[in-house]
C-alpha cells in the first residue's frame, strides 16, 4: 500500500482547495420592474420572463383596482 514519504505543506494543500470555495450567485436586474433576480428565471415580483408576461400579475392587479 502506498504511503506518502513526507507531509504535504499547508501551501500545497491550500492551492488544491482554493477552487472549491462556494461562490456568490450571479444576479441580474428585471427589465420590467428593476428587481434583482436570478438570470434565466421568472421575476417573482412582476411575473415577466424577459419581455413576456408569463404569470399575468399586472392584469390581475388592474382588475382589483
Amino acid at each position: 500500500m502506498a504511503v506518502p514519504k513526507r507531509r504535504q505543506s499547508n501551501s500545497r494543500r491550500d492551492k488544491r482547495r482554493h477552487s472549491k470555495k462556494i461562490k456568490d450567485p450571479t444576479l441580474s436586474v428585471c427589465p420590467q420592474c428593476g428587481e434583482v433576480k436570478l438570470p434565466h428565471h421568472l421575476c417573482m415580483q412582476c411575473g415577466y420572463y424577459g419581455k413576456k408576461n408569463i404569470m399575468g400579475k399586472e392584469e390581475e392587479e388592474g382588475k382589483n383596482n
